[in-house]
């Protein structure tokens, strides 16, 4: 996975609101340069960081859509009352349409004698849970006012993307190499039956021992991520899906991932173009079949992977509105338990937050990647959504001690598990997973993303054990059967689980 993410920061308080106006806006080299003085201070960044100028150009600088969102003025903190809004109500309406007229008017000033109507301003259309929406805008002395409203909760360039000497490295992120691997060396698995193999990662984490309590039954695990193949049987056919010890459970694969806009604007097919989606759905889930194919750490758990991205970073308006999707859905399925995203950005993205913010009052656990990038930028930190602390953030290491993160993982003090896939005397032996393409070869997959969708299946053996138990009581078994229990590290959080110590512990 490349995370080639250059990005940037002001200080909100030394940078005034009324800058005045400038002719051209601000060059989209010139933002990601301020940027990378976030990432280099070890922050996520963060719109609220600049002025409104600065917030207007990028939006200029890339598709001029924006990210709002509204509340009520008498709320303090939306997370505590997220799960309960009515949008449509009353109160919520016209908060809502009192943001569109500061738009319309604001778009009006700059097409005069033209009939700029709500629907000309939003490109997806009216809200439908949240209290968020894209809208497109053009005038800057629009963002000031926004900016100043009471009711206003953030302002973000919804759509605000890399310099262009970063976007040939983006295009590929996670998606560069995840067909059938040409060689799999024969110490990195283990065949078990019927006809499986078992990644050499999964004795180090002890699941093999777990087994024998549990293989996830009545647990539905959601990945949101590039989506599931249809090439993949082990994914693509409920057949297969249900094949040899795997029996009585449910795939789906959704989309919530659109192209275009207004009137030409479609929602994508669920199919992975990528292949990362497949890699992490199958590390998590894939069956315990005959096919000599690799097996999941919950081979009996249910299943729905959403296309949500394109690649693994979250990096465009419309994935940014995707994974909010994904994330409301998924928070509405009464049989989702636990969410997995081995995706993120260096951004800061609010309309995704709010997402998180409702799958969380919702009970859902959510883990997320801490972060994978090439060699040259791993110095980038915890990046988001797994900064959040309504998320669970997970970063891989190397096998041997002391523990040590992979090679292009990151770590930091917002890391709370990590998961061995790294082999190290090769830092191109990770794990095993599922391929993209219709072969029983696997792929070898590493990084944070590898580590975020196998602890989530460890997770799920623990809480198919008992499904009684709430999210934090399993969140307190995975850490008291963990290697740095009970003094977390400051980089590694708990460290590395033992899924026979978490699930042996289940009553």
């Amino acid at each position: 996975m490349v995370f080639a993410l250059l990005l940037f920061s002001c200080n909100k308080e030394s940078t005034p609101h009324d800058v005045a106006p400038q002719k051209d806006p601000i060059s989209r080299e010139a933002i990601t340069q301020i940027v990378e003085t976030s990432l280099r201070e070890g922050k996520v960044f963060n719109w609220e960081m600049v002025d409104d100028f600065t917030l207007w150009s990028a939006g200029q600088q890339s598709d001029g859509f924006f990210a709002l969102g509204y509340t009520l003025p008498e709320i303090q903190d939306i997370k505590s009352v997220i799960k309960d809004i009515q949008i449509d109500n009353s109160k919520w309406s016209a908060v809502k349409n009192k943001i569109f007229d500061v738009i319309l008017e604001g778009e009006r000033q700059m097409e005069p004698g033209k009939d700029i109507q709500v629907k000309d301003i939003l490109p997806f259309g009216q809200p439908k849970v949240l209290p968020n929406f894209t809208a497109k805008i053009t005038n800057p002395k629009t963002i000031t006012r926004l900016r100043q409203m009471k009711e206003v909760r953030y302002v973000e360039a919804s759509g605000f993307n890399l310099s262009d000497a970063q976007i040939a490295e983006r295009s590929g992120s996670g998606c560069g190499d995840n067909g059938p691997a040409p060689y799999i060396w024969s110490s990195d698995y283990s065949n078990y039956s019927p006809w499986v193999k078992v990644p050499w990662n999964f004795q180090n984490a002890n699941i093999p021992a777990a087994w024998n309590q549990t293989s996830g039954n009545n647990v539905k695990v959601c990945i949101i991520d590039t989506g599931g193949s249809d090439d993949q049987n082990n994914l693509g056919s409920p057949n297969y899906f249900n094949s040899g010890w795997s029996q009585g459970r449910s795939v789906q694969k959704k989309s919530t991932l659109y192209h275009g806009m207004w009137w030409w604007r479609k929602k994508d097919a669920p199919h992975d173009q990528c292949g990362h989606g497949t890699a992490t759905s199958g590390l998590a889930t894939a069956p315990r079949g005959s096919d000599g194919n690799t097996v999941g750490v919950a081979y009996n758990s249910d299943l729905v992977v959403y296309r949500a991205v394109e690649d693994v970073i979250i990096s465009t308006s419309n994935e940014r509105e995707g994974v909010r999707d994904a994330l409301v859905d998924a928070a509405l399925d009464g049989n989702v338990k636990i969410i997995s995203m081995s995706i993120g950005t260096p951004f800061w993205s609010s309309t995704v937050a709010d997402g998180i913010y409702f799958a969380n009052a919702y009970g859902k656990m959510i883990f997320a990647a801490a972060g994978t990038s090439t060699s040259w930028t791993s110095w980038y930190p915890v990046i988001f959504p797994a900064n959040m602390s309504q998320t669970i953030a997970v970063t891989g290491v190397k096998e041997g001690s002391p523990m040590t993160k992979c090679t292009v993982c990151h770590d930091g003090s917002e890391v709370e598990f990590a998961l061995v896939m790294e082999r190290s005397s090769n830092s191109d032996r990770t794990s095993l997973a599922l391929s993209v393409a219709n072969t029983n070869t696997p792929t070898y997959f590493g990084g944070s993303s590898c580590a975020t969708a196998t602890v989530a299946g460890i997770a799920a053996l623990v809480w198919s054990k008992n499904t009684g138990l709430s999210k934090s009581q399993v969140k307190s078994k995975l850490i008291q059967a963990s290697s740095n229990y009970p003094n977390k590290d400051s980089d590694l959080g708990w460290g590395t689980i033992n899924a026979y110590q978490a699930v042996n512990s289940t009553w």
